[in-house]
C-alpha cells in the first residue's frame, strides 16, 4: 500500500507536466500556422499578375492618306504646310517641321493635338487651340496657274539674333583707372521657342544662343574674367521662361564703391519679355546677382 500511495503522487505529477508541454505545444503549432498562411497570402499577391489597361491607339491611315499635298487657307489662299509621309512641312522656313498623325476625330502634329471638324479630299478643318475654326483646301497639283511648293526642300532656318558685338571702355574711380570689356559671341547653342501661325497654329522656330564674356581690368591687373551663359542666371529667372529664352546682352551700368554695374538681359527671342538682372563686379573682383526686373 505504502508503494501504491507513492507511485500515485507520481503519476498525478506526470500527468500534469504532460498537459503543460501538450499545452504549450499547441499554442506553438497555431502560432507557426497563423505565420504560413500570412506568407502563402503575400507570396500569392506579389505573384499575380498586374491587369494591363492601356490599349495602343490606332492610326487612322486612310485620314493620313487623305492630308498627302499642300494645303492653304480657304479664304486668303496662303499656304500653310504640307504634308508629306509622317512629316509636316510649314511654309515659314523659320517653323521647324513636325511629325503627325491622325487618330480618332484629331490630328496630333507635334506636340499639339487639334480637334478636326471636317476632312475630305479637298478640305480639312479644325479647331486652334483658341477654338477658331480653321479651314483648309488642298492645292489643285493640276492647277498650272502657280507653281506648286515643294517645302520638303526647303531647309529650315535656324534664327541668329545678333552677331559678334564688341564693347569696351575705360572709366577712373577711386584715383584707379579701370578698363572694361563685353563681347557678345552667338554660338550654336539651340533654344526652341513655341509661336503660332495667322491661323494660330503652334510651330516651334529654333533660334542660336549668345556666350557674352565679360573682363574688368585695374590697370594691367585682370580683376574679373568670365563667359556668362544663360543658365548662370538660372538662381533669378523661372526655370519655363530660361528654356525658351537666350542671353541677349549685358551692358554697361556704372562703377561705385559697391563696384561695376553690369546689366543682363535674359529674354525671349523676337519677343518683348525679358529678365534684367544685375550683374555685380566688386572692386576686389567679387561676383553678385540681383534680379532688378
Amino acid at each position: 500500500m505504502r508503494n501504491e500511495k507513492r507511485i500515485v503522487p507520481g503519476l498525478k505529477s506526470l500527468v500534469r507536466r504532460t498537459k503543460n508541454r501538450c499545452g504549450h505545444c499547441s499554442l506553438l503549432i497555431a502560432h507557426c500556422s497563423f505565420i504560413i498562411m500570412l506568407l502563402l497570402a503575400w507570396s500569392c499577391g506579389q505573384q499575380q499578375p498586374k491587369p494591363t489597361t492601356t490599349a495602343k491607339v490606332q492610326e487612322n491611315r486612310e485620314a493620313k492618306a487623305m492630308l498627302q499635298g499642300v494645303w492653304q487657307d480657304a479664304e486668303t489662299d496662303e499656304v500653310l504646310f504640307m504634308a508629306e509621309g509622317d512629316t509636316v512641312y510649314f511654309a515659314d522656313p523659320t517653323s521647324m517641321p513636325a511629325r503627325f498623325r491622325i487618330v480618332g476625330d484629331s490630328i496630333e502634329l507635334g506636340p499639339n493635338t487639334y480637334r478636326i471638324s471636317k476632312q475630305t479630299a479637298h478640305n480639312f478643318w479644325f479647331k486652334n487651340h483658341a477654338g477658331d475654326e480653321v479651314r483648309l483646301v488642298k492645292r489643285d497639283e493640276a492647277d498650272d496657274s502657280e507653281e506648286q511648293p515643294d517645302l520638303s526642300d526647303q531647309e529650315p532656318q535656324i534664327i541668329s539674333t545678333t552677331q559678334v558685338v564688341n564693347l569696351d571702355s575705360v572709366v577712373m574711380y577711386g584715383g584707379q583707372r579701370y578698363h572694361w570689356y563685353v563681347t557678345v559671341n552667338p554660338t550654336r547653342y539651340r533654344v526652341t521657342r513655341t509661336t503660332y501661325t495667322p491661323d494660330g497654329v503652334a510651330v516651334e522656330n529654333v533660334y542660336y544662343d549668345n556666350i557674352i564674356h565679360v573682363s574688368v581690368f585695374k590697370g594691367n591687373q585682370r580683376l574679373y574674367s568670365r563667359d556668362f551663359n544663360k543658365k548662370d542666371f538660372a538662381n533669378n529667372v523661372p526655370e519655363d521662361f530660361l528654356a525658351q529664352s537666350i542671353l541677349g546682352n549685358i551692358r554697361f551700368d556704372g562703377v561705385d564703391a559697391k563696384g561695376f554695374h553690369f546689366n543682363a538681359t535674359v529674354c525671349i527671342p523676337d519677343g518683348e519679355s525679358c529678365y534684367m538682372v544685375e550683374t555685380l563686379i566688386s572692386l576686389d573682383g567679387q561676383l553678385s546677382m540681383k534680379l532688378l526686373e
